[in-house]
């Protein structure tokens, strides 16, 4: 693949792709998954269908997914876990779940990224808490099932984003054009032989 000018943009807008996914990782929204579009898009352009793309393959999509299944799933179950062994209801863990994404929108003007992570893991404590005590669980009650909420939170945004980044290492890894320009073609420096044109003198 040769490296040209709309190359440069369309990788660099790649990267624009991985870094927004991540952090909407953090927000508990599924940042992974944009990051799976991203590559199908880029692997599209570059000739995936229909066979000549030399940078994202179909193999690359199907490592990027299966990366994205396996946080969704450690992520959804760090949640859970967290939630119910700190006796936490269902309703509880929607609680968290939203207060998770709203706290984590709060928090990012005032420090990206780890104002993100906090704001995330403060809201979705936040959250349980709140739903417990409305559905009428006492207020010690409603304090441990938000912070066991807020435990599995954590755990699940870094074990979420890890493998965001995991994704993002192989997608641009996979993406970078690495053949380089294709080589000039140089003229020959060895005469041509052409037919000769005079007519043969024959001897008499």
């Amino acid at each position: 693949m040769i490296w040209t000018g709309v190359d440069i943009l369309l990788y660099l807008g790649l990267i624009l792709v991985c870094v927004v996914g991540l952090l909407l990782n953090m927000l508990g929204l599924p940042g992974i998954w944009l990051i799976v579009i991203g590559a199908i898009g880029y692997g599209l352009y570059d000739g995936l269908y229909s066979g000549t793309s030399d940078t994202v393959t179909f193999t690359t999509i199907a490592i990027l997914v299966g990366l994205g299944v396996v946080a969704e799933s450690i992520e959804f179950a760090a949640g859970a876990a967290g939630s119910k062994a700190a006796g936490g209801s269902k309703r509880g863990m929607v609680g968290a779940l939203v207060g998770g994404i709203v706290g984590g929108i709060v928090g990012t003007p005032f420090f990206p990224v780890v104002g993100t992570i906090v704001g995330s893991i403060a809201g979705c404590f936040i959250g349980a808490v709140g739903v417990e005590m409305l559905i009428g669980k006492t207020g010690k009650e409603s304090t441990r099932a938000g912070v066991g909420a807020a435990i599995g939170r954590a755990i699940g945004i870094a074990v979420k984003t890890a493998f965001g980044f995991a994704m993002t290492f192989v997608l641009l890894v996979a993406a970078f054009p690495l053949g380089g320009s294709s080589p000039a073609i140089q003229p020959s420096t060895q005469p041509s032989t052409q037919p000769s044109t005079q007519p043969l003198t024959q001897p008499q």
